[in-house]
């Protein structure tokens, strides 16, 4: 143990030497404390923590790791340029990224100080300039031919992560993405979203935003054709395929030289919906648990073609769910009706009282199995228990795909067909649906629409990558169980009483399930973890 004299006081160290390269060096040093401090301890006096602190550290650092991986920052600062403020704009959209992912509903900076990521991120911006205004501040530079070139160098990031294998892409389109207004009750931006993804892992690659009200909307096949151009020029040439909702296909071309997956209305072949369960085989147990498809060819818009008609039995149960309780709503109103008629409260007139009953009755598949009659002063209603029945034998739980891909496995025209529903979901996750002004006073102007829908892209392609390598692990998580699991894994700070100078302080993980471990290894966290 040794003194070290700083300022007129004596601090102490307990050193271990040894011999490096023949000579006596010092190989380890620990900090003791001064005289008052190491008496203090063996009193005990700093066993038992002052105070406490939880922040969060398994979200923000697998996330981070993934952003590095990408090099983002610096990508980003290659094609804008570094500028001259204390944080780069390429730092600024890492931050907004890490953010976007892990806590999306606070601000900037509430969750900076929530945070172990100001002990791993590098450089380390000054935390007061962490903020949602000087945020937007320094992005308000980019033009739009920087984020063309923003997102075609980050394309080819990505690609070059996923290796030279090239994967093959689909373009999906997302009339949902997001809704901008400055507050509730203003008027509103609804914008819709045309991506180009890859197919294993739905990782946007290029994308086209567009109003949703616009009254000179390019049509979907069309986008995706500029879609594909712009792809091909940025890597070269790849295979793509249109993937295409119930209502869009009035849109493309099938007879088209280009490959598709794409939703059919149920209705339009009833004698598919009436072939039995035995009919159907599994698709994949361990990625489709409760799956099961019947690979056919059926006649669509007057040409044979592949048909993949698929039950879901979760899906099949939460329609079932979702039915009983449009029922026990409508009844409930048609027995307060029935009750004001019995009662001599109505007061409107028959026209009103019919449109009011049509009203409650027309709900998706409530008005095929509940009939209300009105008859003098008295109203009846019944569900057809049978047609009840029909409905979920023939209906729920089911999807009827098509496309001209005859060499595929089902399992991959369903995996082509969902990843619309897994962009949605992330979407949903990320932005909420309603998106409200960037900060208080603010306005959503083109160009920060045209950023969020940047950083909102760029946040998608980060977590889909991260899911995609969880997945070859062998865990099938979605992009919000995922985070949630990593976000379980925090980070404690102990702080103990001071005994004159600094106080002392410790940082532990929280404990780890199996699940989590994997996690932590996977993304190697140990590199970021507090020492």
């Amino acid at each position: 143990m040794i003194g070290k004299r700083v300022n007129g006081r004596t601090y102490y160290y307990l050193v271990e030497s040894g011999r490096v390269d023949g000579r006596p060096r010092i190989v380890a040093q620990r900090y003791l404390g001064s005289a008052e401090d190491i008496v203090a301890a063996l009193d005990g006096a700093g066993a038992v923590p002052a105070s406490t602190r939880q922040l969060s550290f398994g979200d923000v650092a697998a996330v981070w790791a993934t952003l590095e991986r990408l090099q983002l920052a610096r990508v980003v600062d290659e094609v804008v340029g570094r500028g001259r403020g204390r944080v780069s704009v390429g730092n600024y959209l890492a931050l907004a990224v890490l953010h976007r992912a892990t806590a999306p509903a606070t601000s900037l900076a509430e969750w900076w100080a929530n945070t172990a990521a100001r002990r791993f991120v590098r450089p380390r911006p000054p935390a007061d300039a962490v903020r949602d205004e000087l945020f937007w501040r320094a992005t308000a530079r980019l033009t739009g031919a920087h984020l063309d070139r923003v997102e075609q160098a980050v394309a080819a990031s990505v690609w070059r992560w996923l290796g030279p294998a090239r994967p093959s892409t689909l373009t999906v389109d997302v009339p949902g993405f997001a809704t901008y207004a400055e507050t509730e009750t203003a008027a509103a931006t609804p914008t819709g979203l045309t991506v180009l993804v890859t197919r294993d892992g739905a990782i946007p690659l290029t994308w086209h935003a567009y109003r949703r009200d616009s009254p000179g909307l390019v049509p979907f096949g069309a986008v995706a054709e500029r879609l594909a151009t712009r792809h091909r020029a940025a890597v070269g040439e790849t295979s793509g395929t249109l993937v295409f909702d119930a209502s869009q296909h009035a849109q493309l071309d099938l007879d088209a030289d280009q490959r598709f997956v794409g939703a059919l209305p149920l209705g339009d072949h009833p004698e598919l919906l009436a072939r039995p369960a035995s009919a159907r085989t599994p698709v994949d147990p361990d990625r489709f648990a409760g799956l099961t498809a019947l690979d056919t060819r059926a006649s669509v818009f007057g040409v044979r073609r592949r048909v993949v008609l698929t039950h879901s039995a979760r899906l099949h149960a939460a329609q079932a769910r979702g039915l009983a309780q449009a029922l026990s709503s409508a009844t409930r109103q048609l027995d307060g009706l029935a009750r004001a008629l019995a009662e001599g409260r109505n007061r409107r007139p028959r026209d009103q009282l019919r449109t009011e009953i049509a009203r409650i009755t027309r709900v998706r598949w409530v008005d095929r199995v509940l009939t209300a009659r009105l008859t003098g002063d008295s109203l009846d209603w019944r569900i057809d228990q049978a047609a009840l029945a029909r409905l979920g034998e023939e209906f729920f739980g089911k999807q009827l795909l098509v496309t001209n891909h005859d060499d595929w496995p089902v399992a991959d025209v369903i995996t082509a067909h969902r990843a619309r529903y897994h962009l949605d979901s992330t979407f949903r996750m990320l932005n909420g649906g309603f998106v409200a002004a960037p900060t208080p006073g603010a306005h959503w102007t083109d160009q920060r629409i045209a950023v969020h829908t940047l950083v909102t892209m760029l946040t998608t392609a980060v977590t889909h990558l991260m899911r995609r390598e969880a997945d070859r692990a062998g865990l099938d998580l979605s992009v919000r169980e995922l985070l949630e699991q990593l976000a379980q894994l925090g980070e404690t700070v102990l702080r103990y009483p001071s005994t004159g100078g600094r106080p002392p302080t410790r940082h532990l993980l929280t404990s780890r399930d199996a699940t989590q471990q994997q996690l932590f290894d996977l993304f190697g966290l140990a590199a970021l973890a507090p020492r």
